[in-house]
């Protein structure tokens, strides 16, 4: 049976009409019963939520025209099990998935769940896959915060657009990504910066640290470097992305492939040759080479398809600087 709080909560987002909130702690329930063992009611439940999610279609904006330019929203169909990333990493990922589900039991004891996550890493190393896995995983919808068309040259400007999406982070429940996260978030202290940035920044970090809504805020850069220092303390988790190592090319390769991986493939060239790209680059070169064999009118594909694909997209040794 649903605890009193969970019970609540159902009652009170359905009169507020916030259906995410409201699938969210039905979701919530249905993990508790399986918990309890009851496993048929709980799969009645998912399939409740999942036929009503269908039904509402795509995530409906309901944001204030002069920002709408500024949020990408989607419902992400990636998994958790798509990614190919260190153990650590999965369980801090696990973690979050699991304070969620679990909020109601920890805020009973006054405690809250991780949502303020800090991603830091070289691009195409799955810190943008992370947050569609969280929005898959805890069924909320992404909204892509365009960090870059946020900034604006207009004195006040930015910091008043930056109120109205926190605004929105506490009304509507979602995964909110600030992508480029540097471009807003960059040092205080240096020299080449200007007073409206410093202002900026200084109104994220007193947006996110008084915000108490249920979101999960996800912010992303690739130059931790130009990050203020005072911005750390404000994640709840601070997590690092490096290129993949060799293990993890293999399985990304495999999981990629799937049925359409040769027979007797040449993993150690394949391997060496693709020792400088990313998840995302390596899983693109996958798919090229996957289009060939489609249209070649081949059934698998070959070590040598993939190493034309992989080479395509490695940079050559007299220019290592340019990607």
């Amino acid at each position: 049976m649903a605890t009193a709080e969970q019970i609540k909560s159902l009652i009170r987002s359905h009169l507020k009409n916030d259906p995410e909130r409201f699938y969210s702690i039905a979701l919530q329930v249905a993990a508790h019963e399986a918990r309890q063992g009851h496993s048929s009611l709980a799969h009645d439940i998912r399939d409740i939520v999942d036929k009503a999610r269908k039904d509402r279609g795509a995530v409906v904006l309901q944001f204030p025209k002069d920002i709408l330019g500024l949020v990408i929203s989607d419902n992400p169909d990636i998994t958790k099990s798509a990614m190919v990333i260190p153990t650590a990493l999965e369980m801090r990922i696990d973690r979050i998935i699991h304070e969620y589900r679990q909020q109601s039991k920890l805020k009973a004891h006054g405690l809250t769940h991780r949502r303020k996550i800090l991603l830091i890493g070289p691009p195409g190393t799955g810190k943008t896959m992370t947050a569609k896995v969280l929005a898959h995983e805890l069924h909320l919808p992404l909204h892509t915060i365009q960090v870059d068309r946020l900034v604006t040259k207009f004195m006040g400007e930015t910091s008043a657009k930056l109120r109205q999406i926190f605004d929105l982070i506490q009304s509507q429940m979602g995964v909110y990504l600030f992508d480029e996260f540097d471009a807003i978030g960059g040092e205080r202290s240096l020299e080449n910066d200007v007073g409206e940035m410093r202002r900026v920044l200084n109104a994220f970090l007193q947006f996110i640290e008084q915000d108490a809504s249920d979101s999960i805020i996800v912010a992303a850069t690739n130059s931790p470097k130009l990050l203020d220092r005072a911005l750390f303390r404000r994640f709840d988790d601070v997590m690092y992305y490096e290129q993949p190592t060799n293990e993890e090319r293999k399985r990304l390769i495999e999981n990629v492939l799937g049925t359409y991986l040769g027979s007797r493939f040449a993993w150690k060239q394949v391997v060496a040759d693709s020792r400088d790209l990313s998840h995302a680059e390596i899983d693109q070169a996958c798919r090229d080479a996957i289009k060939h064999m489609i249209l070649s009118e081949k059934n698998t594909v070959t070590a040598t398809d993939l190493l034309m694909t992989i080479n395509e997209r490695s940079l050559p040794e007299e220019n290592p600087g340019i990607r």
